[in-house]
Formats: C-alpha cells, sequence, structure tokens
C-alpha cells in the first residue's frame, strides 16, 4: 500500500486539530503514545481474543475495522511528529495469534516511546499491520475505512468532540 495519501490527510487533521485547539508550540507525543494504547486496548476488546474466561462472540468486522483504523491514525500522527514515514514493503506473515501480536503492538509502542527513532517506528507499524492481516483486514479495507473515519475525525472535531 501507498501511505503517502494516508500521511498527507493526517498531517492535515493533525494540523487542523492543533490550530483549532491552540496546540501549535505543544508537543503532544506522550498523549498520542497513551491514545495508541487506549484504542489498542478498544481493538482488543472488540476481538474479545484474549477473554479467554468468555464464551461472548467478538464484534462484527466492520465495528473490529473501525477501531483498527483508528490505531492507524494515531500511528500515522505519531510518525509525522518525530519525522518518520513508513514505506510499504513486503511484510512477512506471522504464526503469531492474534493475542500474541497485540502483545506484540503493545511493546512495540512502548519501545517507540521510549526511543522515538526511525527503526522502533518501522518495527511499531510492521507490528501493526501484522496484526490487521491476522484480524483478516486488506489493504483496501483498511484504506476505505481511513478514508471513512478520517471524515467522521473532522466532523467530531466541528462538533467540540
Amino acid at each position: 500500500m501507498d501511505w503517502t495519501t494516508l500521511y498527507t490527510m493526517q498531517a492535515q487533521l493533525d494540523k487542523y486539530i492543533e490550530t483549532k485547539n491552540n496546540l501549535n508550540s505543544k508537543s503532544v507525543f506522550q498523549e498520542k503514545c497513551l491514545a495508541l494504547l487506549v484504542e489498542l486496548g478498544e481493538l482488543a476488546n472488540e476481538t474479545r481474543c484474549f477473554k479467554f474466561w468468555s464464551s461472548k462472540s467478538r464484534n462484527e468486522k466492520h465495528v473490529i475495522l473501525e477501531e483498527y483504523v483508528d490505531g492507524i491514525h494515531f500511528i500515522l500522527s505519531l510518525g509525522i511528529e518525530k519525522g518518520h514515514h513508513y514505506v510499504s514493503k513486503f511484510i512477512q506473515s506471522t504464526n503469531c495469534t492474534e493475542t500474541e501480536q497485540f502483545n506484540e503492538v503493545f511493546e512495540g509502542c512502548i519501545m517507540f516511546k521510549k526511543e522515538p527513532n526511525h527503526r522502533n517506528y518501522e518495527k511499531l507499524f510492521e507490528s501493526y499491520i501484522q496484526l490487521g492481516n491476522v484480524l483478516g483486514f486488506t489493504e483496501t479495507e483498511i484504506q476505505e475505512a481511513y478514508l471513512k473515519k478520517n471524515e467522521v475525525n473532522y466532523e467530531r472535531q466541528n462538533q467540540g468532540y
């Protein structure tokens, strides 16, 4: 997938949010890292993959996809803030379970928060893409869902979300 369009859209959304909330001179890196971790938790909760004690079914695919692209928004935003852009390349498929892959992403986020270098950003991004693969999402589904959610995010900003 070519991420250039999504990076451009995310940069525009970030700028809009920063201007609207008078954040132009303030770093919100720590807040974005925490937001990504929260979104990962919400995504995991929708899949219910870790809830070994429950027999309740996972949520519908479209709900899980919407939560997944929330994470894409924050990963793109974190990269933009630190000057990193992910360039698509072949990503090995993983034999991890959903739970194991979620843990990989959580660890990647913490590593990037501690050391926000390009290598850690790529590892975070790739582990998140692998999570999308494990969850059964295609690149087209991810891109279309991102575009829809980006519109929702502007609407929310305009409504004082």
